[in-house]
């Protein structure tokens, strides 16, 4: 009884961080954090212990697979190069930079535990970097690249902590074991993930229900995970695989009401499971502190600011020549994906806050690993300062650099002259299909009916084109008149004839009127 109060609790609490979020206009996922330490620090609260193998279980596979399911993948596979030298060249990098630094300032450390260390706060984290990234509109490619990189990176740090924590425990481990574990590591859990999106795909064409369907998503990205760490691969690529192939194949296997509803629930539960995330890392303050009171607090806040200090500078020091040597070396990539400015190369680098996975990794240690206490410390200060410090100065940052998108660019990708072209055709290829069955006298009625409903949304789309070209604010007027006509057409139906209809018939046309409000909503650029 006492959990599930505690989670109620827990969850309140969220609900109120976001309101403080949204009133300070900082991140969530810094308020959230910070409010967890603030919630460990009262006196008489139960203590609440977190418990590794299950938060990467729990929080892991949903939040890495619904990232993956919204991942482009065409603008994903033209930023592979970069993805790549952030996900496996960065992730290796900091990793040395933070074992280099830790073990010069703790000497009797053994360097494999150092490594540890820095394999478990190398990777940024997806969920974090998804709750800061979203109130900003910086480009496109900027966006995909960091996701991408937070889809990758947590597998190839995984893979090296656990060669550490073996090394250190085992006492040793060839370089030439631990590359082969990598790699099988990788390719089995992709594989392994892809063949579970598969086989929910297939289960998909059968079920034909939209609460199963939801259901079936959900087990989906769990099953590839579970399954993969059960045989001792990559879970995080299963999870992340699974997703891409249920993302790129929605459109066939879903109906319209499927996705509709999926994309409400995975809302919901994506907002849960981030804020429970933060909260608990910020909940973990207690116990850590209370593990380290035989260090002097001067010197282990020396340590902290130390490592944390390695590890954000290890990505500029890494980010700028990975991106321009290559670019240098090679005029035939120069020519075909130019240098990019400066100041995208520096919110790249600005941008790499950690997260659950870090804190899960460090406490999954085993109890008699060297210097547990102070790698959870270290791991803690690296989380807090990435999320704290690069969290709440990344809006200026962007601001201050001129990163983010032009204001007269169109926010919402649905009025992209692009977009605006596709709905236009789309409509004809609606409205020569109509056509055909204006020969067949049951159906010729109705076709013309509809194929008049067509020409309206034919020219609707054309002056969406004229309003783009020109720069006009009709269109935003015009779905601001519709937006008013569906909530006086709502406040009507629920004024007047809320008792003469049944409960059902009333259900039926508010459900109209709200799928045409969202449908407008969405036109608006809302969320």
């Amino acid at each position: 009884m006492l959990v599930f109060e505690v989670l109620l609790g827990l969850l309140a609490a969220s609900v109120a961080l976001a309101l403080v979020a949204r009133r300070l206009h900082t991140p969530l996922a810094v308020v959230l954090v910070i409010g967890g330490m603030t919630l460990a620090l009262v006196p008489g609260l139960p203590t609440i212990e977190l418990d590794p193998q299950l938060a990467l279980v729990m929080f892991l596979p949903p939040l890495l697979q619904a990232s993956a399911y919204r991942t482009d993948w065409p603008a994903f596979r033209f930023n592979l190069r970069p993805i790549l030298l952030l996900a496996l060249g960065a992730v290796v990098f900091t990793t040395a930079a933070v074992a280099v630094t830790t073990k010069l300032l703790l000497p009797d450390l053994p360097w494999a535990a150092a490594v540890a260390l820095g394999a478990i706060v190398a990777p940024p984290d997806a969920v974090a970097a998804t709750s800061v990234l979203k109130d900003f509109r910086i480009p496109k490619r900027l966006v995909t690249v960091l996701e991408g990189e937070s889809l990758l990176n947590d597998a190839s740090a995984l893979v090296l902590y656990r060669f550490a924590v073996t090394a250190t425990m085992a006492g040793g481990i060839s370089f030439g074991e631990a590359s082969l574990s990598f790699v099988l590591a990788a390719a089995g859990g992709a594989a392994l993930g892809y063949g579970v999106g598969r086989v929910a795909m297939w289960i998909f064409a059968r079920l034909e229900d939209t609460l199963l369907d939801i259901l079936v998503t959900f087990l989906a990205g769990f099953a590839a995970y579970i399954a993969a760490e059960q045989v001792h691969v990559s879970g995080v690529l299963a999870a992340v695989t699974c997703g891409l192939v249920l993302g790129q194949q929605q459109h066939a296997a879903f109906t319209a009401r499927t996705r509709l509803e999926s994309g409400a629930v995975w809302s919901f539960v994506e907002f849960v499971l981030t804020a429970l995330v933060f909260i608990l890392i910020g909940l973990q303050l207690r116990d850590i502190l209370a593990r380290l009171e035989q260090y002097d607090p001067w010197q282990l806040t020396s340590l902290g600011l130390a490592v944390s200090a390695a590890l954000i500078a290890s990505r500029f020091i890494w980010l700028f020549p990975a991106t321009w040597l290559p670019r240098v070396l090679s005029p035939r990539l120069r020519e075909r994906d130019p240098m990019p400015p400066w100041s995208h190369v520096t919110v790249l680098s600005w941008a790499g806050m950690r997260g659950v996975v870090s804190l899960a990794a460090a406490l999954a240690l085993p109890a008699e690993f060297p210097g547990r206490d102070i790698i959870l410390f270290l791991a803690f200060c690296a989380i807090l300062a990435t999320l704290v410090l690069q969290g709440t100065t990344l809006g200026p940052l962007i601001r201050r650099l001129g990163v983010s998108e032009p204001q007269d660019e169109p926010a919402n990708p649905a009025v992209t002259p692009e977009a605006i072209t596709a709905r236009s055709e789309a409509t004809v290829a609606a409205m020569d299909a109509v056509a055909e069955k204006l020969n067949d006298p049951e159906q010729a009625a109705a076709a013309d009916d509809l194929l008049r409903d067509l020409r309206v949304r034919a020219k609707q789309a054309d002056q969406m084109r004229r309003d783009a070209e020109t720069g006009s604010q009709r269109d935003a007027t015009r779905l601001g008149l519709r937006l008013t006509a569906v909530e006086a057409a709502r406040a009507k139906l629920l004024a007047e004839h809320k008792d003469e209809l049944d409960t059902e018939a009333m259900a039926a046309l508010i459900a109209e009127l709200d799928l045409e409000e969202q449908q407008i909503r969405v036109a608006m650029g809302e969320r």
